[in-house]
């Protein structure tokens, strides 16, 4: 006998058709794919009139996203009591405190749930700094945590982070892994066809970089990195997609290194076109270096049948490990990343097949399989509050 639906209010950041991130993107799949599982879904992010129509229906928006930061809060805890007026939801799911925050009290006898996707203070401060500014986040942070009932993390990684940074105990934590549509990624072309849908060149050993330019994604470390795969593939081409503060130090790193021909910056990939460049790719990598939950591009890889490579930091183990051991690099750092990349490219590294990548992200991280394990979470928490 299945068990009766529950209403639940998402407390989103941003859309993700208007701000992609991961964490847009995370709270996207939820508000899709959770009332499937029997979890009714009503949200509210900061962004444009239209997100009610892009989310068919489920999610509004208290305020511009490129309102005034006090605006954006008042309009925040405004909206919370038109929503609570309309109907009191079952359960209260918060993806970004600094958009929950103002909301404390509104829904005074509900259960609430912490989907926790990164520590924001410390992310707007990947390099530390950030004085007064950093530690009102951190305690804003404690606060929205501090009040849940449950916390849902992508990784023991995060788990421990959650425990020890904003001490929240560790019974109430649970993991769920990140989602990605599968079939999305999955496009049925070779390697080859998915190469001249891009216009690439069909014999050039081809991988492939999806991450925000800021430095703590470790792309300084992949572009000189490169520079050891050139000297054993001279054909080889990188492409890193994405766009971000660092685009023009990458630009002149790559320059300073010789690697023109072998290192291109794609700029921003329309989603639409991200399934092709995995597809098209022998390989792509996650070099992070600090504060990665999860790498939901790790999954996006998979899903596509392209083996990924990622550095033994965060969440990132975690997330391919089970499926081959032989995808974690044993270090960070450029001589680690361009050893392993070169490597897998001459064979001298097994990994496994497109086949078992996408078997392996269907199984696991598929939208619907982690929707299942959300939906049970939320019910845990009304059951015990």
């Amino acid at each position: 006998m299945s068990a009766a639906p529950i209403d639940s209010l998402q407390i989103g950041m941003h859309w993700f058709n208007e701000r992609p991130g991961g964490l847009d993107r995370m709270f996207q799949a939820l508000v899709d794919t959770l009332p499937a599982q029997g979890v009714n879904v009503r949200g509210m992010v900061a962004g444009s009139a239209d997100v009610v129509k892009a989310s068919g229906g489920r999610v509004q928006s208290f305020a511009g996203a490129q309102a005034q930061l006090g605006a954006r809060l008042l309009a925040s805890r405004r909206h919370s009591r038109v929503l609570r007026a309309a109907r009191m939801p079952d359960i209260v799911a918060t993806h970004f405190a600094l958009y929950a925050a103002p909301t404390a009290g509104v829904f005074r006898s509900v259960p609430k749930v912490v989907h926790f996707h990164g520590p924001w203070a410390a992310e707007s401060y990947p390099g530390g700094g950030g004085g007064l500014s950093r530690a009102l986040r951190v305690a804003l942070e404690r606060f929205v945590y501090r009040g849940a009932t449950r916390h849902i993390v992508l990784s023991r990684a995060f788990g421990r982070l959650l425990h020890e940074t904003y001490g929240v105990s560790e019974d109430s934590i649970r993991i769920v892994p990140g989602c990605v549509d599968v079939a999305h990624f999955d496009t049925g072309l070779t390697r080859f066809e998915a190469r001249r849908q891009l216009g690439l060149a069909a014999d050039r050993p081809l991988i492939f970089c999806m991450r925000r330019l800021v430095s703590r994604m470790g792309l300084e470390d992949l572009i000189d990195a490169m520079a050891i795969v050139k000297a054993l593939l001279p054909d080889v081409l990188l492409t890193i997609a994405g766009k971000g503060p660092l685009a023009a130090q990458l630009q002149a790193r790559i320059a300073a290194r010789g690697l023109e021909g072998n290192v291109t910056l794609a700029g921003f990939v329309p989603d639409e076109t991200v399934p092709l460049w995995y597809r098209a790719a022998d390989l792509s990598v996650v070099p992070t270096v600090s504060l990665e939950g999860f790498g939901l591009t790790t999954i996006e890889s998979l899903a596509a049948g392209t083996p990924v490579l990622v550095t033994p930091v965060g969440g990132l183990p975690e997330a391919v490990a089970p499926l081959s051991q032989g995808l974690v690099l044993p270090s960070g750092g450029f001589r680690a990343i361009g050893e392993g990349m070169a490597d897998a490219l001459l064979g001298r590294l097994k990994l496994p097949d497109e086949h078992a990548c996408r078997t392996y992200a269907r199984e696991n991280f598929d939208r619907p399989v982690v929707a299942a394990q959300v939906a049970r979470i939320y019910r845990e928490a009304i059951d015990v509050f």
